[in-house]
């Protein structure tokens, strides 16, 4: 199947892809569905239809009722990563316009509404200009708006992180010499690029994860615990998620799992291991401060 499917081309995949979507996620397939989304005539689709059905005909039965295809009871997808998530991801995708309506596969789009969301614009010639930078290791000149003031600043940022709500550029600060996030949305006016000396490998905070443990908060009768051991797809009352600790901060606090005094049924959940999560970060700080100064030691 491996060596079959290397010799087929990408976009014969991708309309396989299609098939077994429309079969997995609708329940019906016919030949129009493949000439309205791919632009191909009747003989290319019937083509399609049969190289399919070679490869993968335990996946599909026909039904002259529906005059259309039907997924077989014990289909086995082959050429789709079956996947609520992402289809879930989609219509979000859909609704709030990053996607657009003949991007999505769906014959009909089921009703579906989002609670609003507050989008936080991010300037395109900003997002260049930082892209440009990471890519090659330069520095730039940026006036940021901090809660307190507003002041150009240095930085050479490596890396961009989202924590939710917001985009971040994860840079190396040329004034305070440190790893720091510099949220892209206060970023209002960006200078030409300039040479830089920093090394991604210092930034520790970054490179370092931690595992957080995850459990229903304790003050919850059984029956409440059970339900958001469902919702956080918990196993024996835990959830395990690897992040970077840089990351980590914003999770705990997105999560307002720093608030001990929150009312558990408004928290919901915990962290086991919270005081072991905020040392790590602390001492990501000194250690990244640690190799800085090697390296200027070594240097002079």
């Amino acid at each position: 199947m491996a060596d079959e499917t290397e010799r087929r081309s990408w976009p014969q995949i991708r309309r396989f892809e299609f098939m077994e979507w429309k079969l997995f996620w609708e329940g019906r397939l016919n030949r129009r569905d493949l000439e309205t989304t791919f632009d191909i005539s009747t003989p290319q689709a019937s083509v399609d239809l049969r190289n399919y059905r070679d490869i993968a005909g335990d996946n599909i039965v026909y039904d002259s009722t529906e005059k259309g295809f039907l997924p077989s009871a014990n289909m086995r997808p082959q050429f789709l990563r079956v996947s609520a998530n992402r289809l879930l991801l989609q219509l979000r995708a859909l609704l709030t316009g990053a996607l657009q309506r003949e991007d999505v596969w769906f014959r009909d789009v089921p009703p579906v509404d989002m609670a609003p969301e507050i989008v936080r614009h991010v300037d395109e010639t900003l997002l260049r200009s930082i892209l440009k930078a990471i890519r090659q290791r330069q520095a730039l000149a940026i006036r940021y708006q901090s809660l307190s003031s507003s002041r150009w600043r240095r930085i050479a940022p490596h890396a961009l992180a989202f924590d939710g709500y917001r985009w971040h550029a994860r840079a190396w600060c040329c004034e305070r010499e440190d790893f720091r996030d510099f949220v892209l949305t206060r970023i209002d006016e960006v200078g030409p690029l300039e040479p830089a000396v920093y090394e991604v490998e210092d930034d520790v905070e970054w490179s370092r994860t931690i595992t957080l443990e995850l459990c229903a908060h304790a003050g919850l009768d059984a029956e409440k615990r059970r339900a958001i051991e469902l919702d956080y797809h918990m196993t024996n009352g835990c959830r395990e998620i690897e992040v970077r600790l840089s990351m980590a901060y914003y999770f705990i606090r997105r999560m307002n799992l720093d608030l001990p005094d929150l009312p558990p049924a408004r928290a919901q959940i915990q962290m086991r291991n919270l005081d072991a999560v905020q040392a790590a970060i602390e001492q990501s700080k000194v250690d990244m401060k640690a190799l800085v100064e090697a390296r200027r030691t070594v240097a002079d």
